[in-house]
């Protein structure tokens, strides 16, 4: 099976193989990990961690081009996954370890995170080796759409009327901004060139931010051309009168870009919104959450803004000499359409919940109440963000059980894990809690912390 190049396609193809394994548990008390036919527990295979560094080494000052950073994160990532369902199986684990279930456990769980941090710093290094590589293509495809325009122009001129002042101006109007643009992503060549302005805090392609821009674009281009006209003689018309709704609809775009990101933020301190910064911008994010799911609002938001803007082109096209005027009707629909996606924003998300903490038993193991050692299962939800199903990320989830911070372990299964999953924890009570009352608390990778759950543990 081919490996994806990111992470978000191994989530979906981890997920069609955890549907096909049935999704084991993770090994508790009294549980040997599991082993291949014939294999002997003393047995061990080679380092895992050196096969890694060996696939995804990236010596610094090599000289090799950028596109050696996105090669090296896929053999990273390749051979992180070899890694990870190798010890899924209990290959590769020493053989002193081989009979104690905590102690492999714990092993293979710091192997898998150290292997995940190689992948994550490979990830960063093929996301900034993108970003200052797409400002080229982003400013060749602003000079193609200047071309179609003076194509379509000069089409529109030997079979309609002629050459027309207006055209003159539509045309040296798309030049300017054409330079103006190639001049902001040169300056901005390190953050993505033009795309600069649309990539959020967290790394992904704001969908407001797009939609308030597309809008200060076209109206900028619409104003430029008038001021041409009159430049020329010709008696371009600027009425706002007319023109008041395409104002509404501009001023709308703008405000949802601010409060929208207002609204993130605040939610984020206070703790109500999970966010995580993802590897690199990409086209997808204009219409999808942060897990990379199709999202309603969004795409609802950005459909019904591409449908007035198109009706703005037309009107742009028909009445050059004007500035385009939009219907009310219109108007009032991307309205309602900006409350919906701020609405979404406000009420998205949320802070993870600890629901229940039980003691796992073993088959053959008596029922009795959490001692020290014990392993027990916390079951909730918002245990891992969106976004965070990276395997470094997920070995940032932490439990705090009384003052002891207890690293969730990485539990490998074919394909993906099981441990940590996003409804439940499995974790061991250290030897360090102190009998008694406690409280378990959980830590997410966006450094988010769910309520205080109070627990006995005994001796």
């Amino acid at each position: 099976m081919a490996k994806p190049e990111s992470w978000e396609g191994a989530v979906a193809v981890d997920q069609a193989q955890d549907a096909t394994t049935g999704g084991a548990r993770p090994p508790g008390r009294g549980q040997r990990p599991a082993h291949p036919p014939g294999h002997l527990p003393g047995q061990a295979a080679a380092p895992p961690r050196e096969s890694l560094v060996t696939a995804s080494a990236h010596p610094e000052g090599c000289g090799c081009p950028r596109g050696s950073a996105r090669e090296a994160h896929r053999q990273a990532v390749t051979a992180f996954a070899a890694l990870r369902d190798r010890l899924a199986v209990g290959e590769g684990l020493p053989a002193a370890l081989a009979h104690s279930t905590g102690a492999s456990r714990q092993w293979v769980s710091d192997e898998l995170t150290q292997a995940a941090r190689t992948v994550a710093e490979r990830g960063r290094e093929a996301g900034a080796a993108w970003l200052s590589r797409v400002w080229r293509p982003v400013t060749a495809a602003v000079w193609v759409l200047v071309g179609v325009l003076a194509i379509t122009q000069l089409v529109t001129a030997l079979v309609g009327d002629g050459w027309t002042s207006a055209r003159t101006a539509g045309l040296v109007a798309a030049l300017l901004s054409g330079v103006l643009l190639t001049a902001a992503g040169w300056w901005h060549r390190a953050r993505g060139g033009a795309l600069a302005v649309l990539i959020g805090e967290d790394n992904r392609l704001s969908t407001s931010r797009t939609v308030a821009v597309w809008w200060v674009l076209f109206t900028g281009y619409a104003v430029l051309t008038l001021a041409l006209e009159r430049v020329g003689g010709a008696a371009g018309e600027l009425r706002l009168r007319r023109s008041a709704a395409l104002l509404a609809v501009v001023a709308t775009g703008c405000l949802v870009a601010v409060v929208a990101r207002l609204v993130v933020a605040n939610r984020i301190r206070a703790q109500r919104t999970q966010k995580v910064p993802a590897e690199r911008a990409r086209a997808a994010d204009l219409l999808t959450d942060d897990a990379g799911r199709g999202s309603f609002t969004d795409t609802q938001y950005v459909l019904l803004n591409a449908a007035a803007g198109a009706f703005g082109c037309v009107a742009l096209v028909r009445e050059p000499h004007r500035l385009p005027g939009l219907p009310w009707g219109l108007a009032v629909l991307t309205g309602v359409s900006a409350l919906t996606y701020l609405a979404a924003k406000y009420a998205e998300g949320g802070r993870p919940m600890v629901l229940s903490v039980v003691r796992v038993r073993e088959a053959g193991d008596l029922d009795g109440p959490i001692r020290t050692g014990d392993d027990i299962e916390i079951r909730g939800s918002g245990f891992v963000p969106p976004g965070a199903m990276a395997p470094d990320r997920l070995a940032r989830t932490v439990v705090r059980i009384g003052a002891v911070h207890v690293h969730v372990p990485l539990v490998p299964v074919a394909g993906g894990f099981t441990n940590p999953a996003d409804t439940v924890l499995t974790v061991p009570v250290p030897a360090e809690v102190e009998p008694g009352r406690t409280e378990v608390q959980v830590i997410t990778a966006s450094g988010a912390e769910s309520n205080r759950y109070s627990i006995d543990v005994l001796d």
